[in-house]
């Protein structure tokens, strides 16, 4: 197996995508009030979508946004049809 295939990310549509870091987020005590939006980005070589994060706890930032990057790292923004 391919370096780049090993690596490669999934992509998901941005409905499956808030679907999949609500969830996320759900199971972490601190971060369970946190509101969020998802942007589409211009491509670059990690991802092509970031997250909005506001009413975070100021105990649960450090974990939302690890959480977040966990699922950056999975996962890219499948292109429109």
């Amino acid at each position: 197996m391919d370096f780049e295939a090993r690596f490669a990310k999934t992509p998901v549509s941005l409905d499956e995508l808030r679907t999949r870091v609500f969830y996320a987020l759900q199971r972490h005590p601190l971060c369970r009030s946190v509101e969020f939006d998802i942007v589409s980005t211009p491509r670059t070589r990690r991802t092509n979508w970031t997250v909005s994060m506001r009413s975070v706890q100021p105990g649960g930032l450090w974990e939302a946004h690890e959480i977040v990057a966990d699922i950056q790292e999975a996962y890219e923004l499948a292109a429109a049809a």
